[in-house]
């Protein structure tokens, strides 16, 4: 799993390339330039994004594929009400859900169980590069409520502000503002009470 730092590179994308995607996929025959620029600039940030979800490296990647995929059908219809960063990235948090949803009917159980399967892949994971306060955040994370968890994730590991992620998860700043400070209330518990 990625370190903090890994979210800096959602500060790396501005409008300047968002325009210039945008331009191409308008053009005839520049449809496949837009497609490579699209994945050249967002492939990193949204798999990391997708893979705290999910945990799973084959899993994320997966889930990566059908972002793009969904994107692309849907790139020529974007109308510009948010930006093409935050448009990709709500694609890749509904599909990461969705995939977690049929992922828990494929071996019933209940969704509000789903975490105690992705803190078992996150222990299984031999990728997992963190120390133990790391893995034990990641564990923390998975045992947080599916809005807490995100909000958490994007706001923590991406550093993006409020506005933004209000913007992605489609919901009010004072929210998430609450959401974060009990996700983060309930790590810290959670911590304190499974360190050995």
């Amino acid at each position: 799993m990625p370190d903090k730092n890994s979210g800096n590179l959602f500060k790396m994308i501005n409008k300047e390339i968002e325009n210039k995607i945008l331009e191409l996929i308008r053009q005839p025959g520049k449809e496949n330039m837009a497609l490579k620029l699209l994945i050249d600039t967002y492939q990193k940030p949204v798999y990391w994004q997708i893979r705290r979800i999910l945990i799973s490296h084959d899993d994320a990647d997966d889930v990566l594929q059908n972002t793009f995929i969904k994107a692309w059908q849907g790139l020529k219809n974007f109308e510009g009400k948010s930006s093409l960063f935050t448009w990709l990235y709500r694609i890749a948090i509904n599909e990461s859900l969705q995939f977690l949803r049929k992922k828990a009917k494929e071996n019933n159980i209940p969704y509000e169980e789903v975490s105690g399967m992705l803190c078992n892949t996150l222990a299984a994971d031999q990728n997992f590069k963190g120390d133990y306060i790391q893995k034990k955040l990641h564990e923390a994370i998975q045992h947080l409520p599916e809005q807490q968890r995100l909000v958490f994730t994007i706001r923590y590991f991406d550093e993006l502000p409020y506005e933004q992620i209000a913007e992605i998860l489609d919901t009010t700043v004072g929210s998430l503002k609450v959401s974060y400070h009990n996700a983060v209330k309930k790590i810290e518990e959670y911590i304190l009470n499974h360190s050995s």
